[in-house]
């Protein structure tokens, strides 16, 4: 009687550890551990942004978006340099 207990709570315990491995080695393959060079990499570029927010809120003018919004109209086709010369002198 105490043998086939003991055959069962092997067996039981077999099983578990199989599942157990099975879980952790499709878990693992699901989402790959990142290297300490990627993680460094990743809390430099989070570090990086945070300063660059950090040294510019309210310190930079507000840069235009268009620096040739006011430019003068030099295109031929549109300017016609010769309206204000007369052509006819009999008129």
């Amino acid at each position: 009687m105490l043998k086939k207990i003991y055959k069962i709570i092997i067996v039981v315990a077999v099983v578990l550890l199989i599942g157990l491995g099975t879980y952790l080695y499709f878990n693992n393959l699901k989402e790959p551990k990142k290297t300490t060079e990627e993680n460094i990499l990743e809390n430099i570029n989070q570090t990086a942004e945070q300063i660059t927010e950090q040294a510019t809120s309210g310190v930079l003018p507000e840069i235009q978006t268009n620096p040739l919004e006011n430019k003068p109209d030099v295109n031929p086709a549109n300017a016609n340099p010769m309206k204000d010369i007369k052509t006819n002198p009999f008129e």
